[in-house]
Parts: structure tokens; C-alpha cells; sequence
């Protein structure tokens, strides 16, 4: 019986249906996406690449992100944060990325906001982190009836308030939800994705930081 969401693959694996969508969404699905990160420098490249998909597909991203790493320095929001016009005169050139020039001044002002962040509370991971809805917040079951119901949540509402509070911007609800599912804060993979329990199990490992 076909399942909503799901497909299976050719070793009779099931996964969501989503993975088999393009050539780059194998690994991204399989070990990346929903994979726990504590890592500062990763989760502000997390959140300026959701920032830049506002509007677009992820797999557009996905395909640049290599030459997103390359013309932002590796998403080192300390170096970033040092932008001036000349930097977003160079990246409004590169054609290597998306070249929208407000996303582009995000990216910068989200880098300055970061160091205020890491200066102030000590890490951007910790910080981001307390935002992990509890079990009460979840949902009993992950499908799609669930997935298509809900771009945002209440978790992801209240991140989003938090940042926009504190100066970030490209934060909104729904671009912080995908945020929580590509970091791991939440597991979306659907009830029956061969992933979900190996996500599953990474999550009860994890140290929160």
C-alpha cells in the first residue's frame, strides 16, 4: 500500500518521498537533514541559507551551497561581519550565488548580530538551542497530514520573535521551522522513513549544548 509521503527505493527501503527529487537529496536526507548541530559557524550558515531559500526552492540553495561557503569564507560570521559595500558590491557579482541584495545585507547583519549573540551569552548553539520544543509540542505522529498542516510551530514562533527582538532578520516563522528540521531540533522525517529512527536515536545521544 502506497503511503502518502513516502516512496521506496530499490533495496526496498522506504524514505521520504522528497529525497528521491533531485540528484543532491540522497545524502542531504539521509545525513544531514535533521542530524543535531551544535556547531556555531554551521548553524549561522543554517540559518542565512533557509534566509536565502525564502521564495525559492531549497534544492536551488542546495546546489550553490558549496559556492555560498566559498564567497561568504566559510560562513565565519566573525569575518562577515566585517562586510562593507565593496563585499556586497562583490557578491551582488558573483553569479555563483543568489544575487539579492537584501538577502545579501541579511547576511551580513545577521553575521554582526551573531557576534553580539556569541559576546553576550557565550554561544550561538546554547542560545538557539533553548528554543527545543518539549514532547507536549510535538506531534503523536509525523506524516503528511502533519507536514502540510504545518510550516510553522509555536517553538518555531517564538525563535523567530526572539531573533527578529534581538535585530536578525529573514527569521520569520516558517523559515525558522525549516531551520529546526535541518539542525535537528525537531525530526521530520515521516512515520516509516528508514532515517527517522536513526535520527531519532541521534537526538536522545545528543549533548545539547
Amino acid at each position: 500500500m502506497d503511503i502518502p509521503g513516502l516512496t521506496t527505493d530499490a533495496n526496498g527501503q522506504t524514505y521520504c518521498a522528497w529525497r528521491t527529487s533531485a540528484p543532491q537529496y540522497p545524502h542531504y536526507h539521509d545525513h544531514e537533514w535533521g542530524v543535531p548541530v551544535a556547531d556555531d559557524v554551521q548553524l549561522y550558515e543554517k540559518i542565512c541559507l533557509e534566509g536565502f531559500q525564502a521564495g525559492m526552492a531549497w534544492i536551488t540553495i542546495l546546489r550553490k551551497r558549496e559556492q555560498f561557503r566559498a564567497a561568504f569564507e566559510g560562513f565565519d560570521f566573525r569575518r562577515v561581519a566585517q562586510y562593507g559595500e565593496a563585499d556586497i558590491a562583490r557578491l551582488m557579482q558573483d553569479v555563483g550565488i543568489v544575487r539579492n541584495r537584501a538577502k545579501i545585507v541579511s547576511t551580513i547583519n545577521n553575521a554582526r548580530r551573531a557576534c553580539e549573540l556569541v559576546d553576550e551569552t557565550g554561544s550561538l548553539a546554547r542560545w538557539l538551542w533553548a528554543f527545543e520544543p518539549g514532547e507536549a509540542e510535538r506531534p503523536a505522529r509525523v506524516d503528511m497530514a502533519y507536514w502540510t498542516g504545518n510550516p510553522t510551530s509555536p517553538a518555531s514562533v517564538r525563535l523567530s520573535k526572539a531573533l527578529k527582538k534581538r535585530g536578525w532578520t529573514y527569521v520569520g516563522p516558517t523559515t525558522m521551522y525549516a531551520l529546526m528540521q535541518a539542525m535537528g531540533m525537531v525530526n521530520d522525517h515521516l512515520e516509516g522513513c528508514a532515517c527517522r529512527p536513526r535520527i531519532e536515536q541521534l537526538r536522545r545521544q545528543f549533548k545539547r549544548p
